[in-house]
C-alpha cells in the first residue's frame, strides 16, 4: 500500500482536531447552558461541583486540542519551508513512521527520548 504524503496526513489530522475542536465547543457551550439552569450553590448543590468540574475538564480538553492544532499548523509551515521531517534539536531526520503517528512531532526519537 502506497504511503500518504505528509500534506495529507497532516491535513486529514487537522480535519480530526478541528472537528473535535468544535464538538467541544458545543459542549461547553451545553455545560454553560446547563449551569444557568442550576442552582449555583456548590457548597450545598452535589451537582454543583459536577457542572463546574465537567466545565473545567472540557475546557481543559479544548485548550488541549487548540493547541494540537497551532502544532499541525506549524508542521504545515515546515513543509511550505522545508524543514518538514527535520528535527529541531539535532538537525537529522525524523523517521517516517514517526510523523506518521504523529506528524506535527518536531523531535527524532534519540532527543525525545533524551529528554525524559
Amino acid at each position: 500500500m502506497a504511503r500518504k504524503s505528509p500534506e495529507r496526513i497532516l491535513a486529514e489530522h487537522r480535519d480530526e482536531v478541528q472537528h473535535r475542536i468544535e464538538s467541544l465547543q458545543r459542549h461547553l457551550a451545553s455545560i454553560v447552558e446547563q449551569a444557568t439552569w442550576t442552582t449555583n450553590d456548590d457548597e450545598h448543590d452535589p451537582e454543583g461541583v459536577t457542572i463546574a468540574y465537567e466545565r473545567a475538564q472540557t475546557q481543559g480538553l479544548l485548550a488541549d486540542a487548540k493547541a494540537e492544532l497551532d502544532a499541525l499548523d506549524q508542521a504545515a509551515h515546515r513543509i511550505e519551508t522545508g524543514t518538514y521531517g527535520q528535527c529541531l534539536r539535532c538537525g537529522k531526520r525524523i523517521s517516517k513512521e514517526r510523523l506518521e503517528a504523529l506528524p506535527a512531532a518536531t523531535l527524532c526519537i534519540r532527543c525525545t527520548s533524551a529528554r525524559h
